[in-house]
């Protein structure tokens, strides 16, 4: 019998994974962790050096017997895994300031999931997480695979359409980050507060809220139309909502809502930021350029604090609680994505949403809400028809398959534009798009 639980984690060279390491650490007494591999690809070895180091520096200096193993071949890690955690970025940082750049040439948000800049980073990563899935299926046909990797809703589409693998789930920190700040604007403890979450990733909707089983959803909206309680990210500039359309709309909108029904104000803001400070990207290279400094210092055995700028905050806790309550068959509610299953009447059954689930040791059991509510259906299905149809193109690589899918995303505005857009992003990412371009050749 396995003495303890083998944990992979395919990125592990990302500044992200001290969290993690944290968060089983936290959780080593509910979640017996006898091997951690840390898995990376050779141009991130050297910050898998430097992570990995500090991992076991944190394990020693919590005195558990965790192995911690460092590698760049996948396959010697995922053997008999248990679980498979995924986050990474095909492309790195380089491929990000270009997803965000490039659609600001035509007056387009470039953003990291949300538009263009979403649609190419996942054609670049599901053709990746499939490649992953085939060895999942092999080596370790019991692991749940839990996928960080963004845009999460559209790559848990991809491994549930695409692949063989059924024990999928896709994780965000956007709906803990919701619960916790509502917390804070109510002045109560987080764990007295509960969210009805449902919709899509980045496109999750607070259909209500209760304190101790009482809704006061009412309450928090009025705190949400005051600019003091304005619900943000590290990485999404937090300009205020119209009161009274939070009024109108009667439920809690995500940060990346903004991109949405904010679209000139938050166009606006990416042109000035990517003038004068840089992208977001370019930003968040030299706060990892600064983490990655903090973390060779041999004397650090602990997450740094200044880690939270990177705009990971609750990935921990939201990774270390799904994993323990499938572990142990917890049976408490959190938000994941996850296969529909019928929850949310307005998409199809087969296809991914973020949703309220129940998580017991056989998965996920999403919590049905019966249809959405009108106000916001639209603009769900919508992104759902952009996230399948964008899947199906990261798959074939049929060129007029990711057209269709650009311009049926609503941050393009026609398309003429998204042709355009097309054209000069599968030119500058023509590296990590193979499946476009030995297609054209053949």
């Amino acid at each position: 019998m396995k003495k303890g639980i083998k944990i992979v984690t395919i990125g592990g060279g990302s500044s992200y994974t001290p969290e993690l390491v944290e968060g089983f650490i936290k959780r080593y007494d509910e979640l017996p962790i006898s091997e951690l591999w840390l898995v990376d690809i050779p141009a991130g070895q050297e910050k898998l050096n430097i992570v990995g180091s500090l991992a076991k520096r944190m394990v020693e200096k919590a005195g558990l017997p965790i192995e911690v193993h460092l590698t760049l071949d996948r396959r010697e890690a995922l053997k008999d895994a248990d679980f498979v955690t995924t986050q990474f970025r095909v492309g790195l940082l380089d491929a990000r300031a270009k997803d965000e750049r490039i659609p600001l040439k035509y007056n387009v948000i470039g953003q990291e999931t949300n538009g263009p800049g979403g649609l190419f980073k996942g054609l670049r990563t599901i053709p990746v997480i499939l490649e992953i899935c085939k060895d999942i299926e092999e080596l370790c046909p019991d692991a749940w695979l839990v996928n960080f990797t963004n845009p999460a809703g559209m790559v848990t589409e991809a491994v549930l359409r695409y692949s063989n693998i059924k024990k999928v789930v896709g994780l965000c920190n956007v709906p803990v980050g919701i619960k916790m700040r509502t917390a804070e604007m109510l002045e109560v403890a987080p764990e007295r507060v509960n969210i009805d979450f449902a919709g899509l990733n980045h496109m999750v909707f607070g259909l209500n809220v209760y304190v101790d089983g009482v809704s006061v959803l009412g309450d928090v909206i009025e705190k949400m139309a005051d600019p003091e309680n304005s619900m943000s990210m590290k990485n999404i500039k937090a300009i205020d909502w119209e009161p009274d359309f939070l009024r109108g709309l009667n439920a809690i909108p995500c940060p990346y809502h903004r991109y949405y029904y904010k679209t000139s104000e938050m166009l606006e803001e990416e042109m000035r930021a990517a003038n004068e400070e840089g992208t977001r990207a370019e930003v968040v290279k030299q706060v990892e350029k600064e983490l990655f400094e903090l973390y060779k210092d041999q004397n650090l055995a602990i997450k740094p604090p200044q880690l939270e700028q990177r705009g990971g905050a609750y990935y921990s806790d939201a990774a270390c609680n799904l994993i323990n309550s499938i572990y142990n068959d917890r049976r408490d509610i959190q938000p994941v994505n996850t296969r529909n299953n019928g929850a949310i009447a307005n998409i199809a059954d087969d296809s991914a949403v973020e949703i309220n689930c129940i998580i017991t040791k056989e998965g996920p059991k999403p919590i049905s809400v019966g249809e959405l509510p009108v106000a916001v259906q639209g603009l769900v299905q919508q992104i759902k028809s952009f996230e399948r149809v964008a899947a199906e193109a990261a798959v074939t690589g049929d060129y007029n398959t990711a057209l269709l899918a650009m311009t049926i995303n609503p941050l393009v505005p026609s398309d003429t534009i998204a042709k355009q857009i097309l054209d000069d992003m599968l030119e500058a990412h023509k590296e990590y798009l193979p499946q476009f371009f030995t297609a054209v050749e053949a």
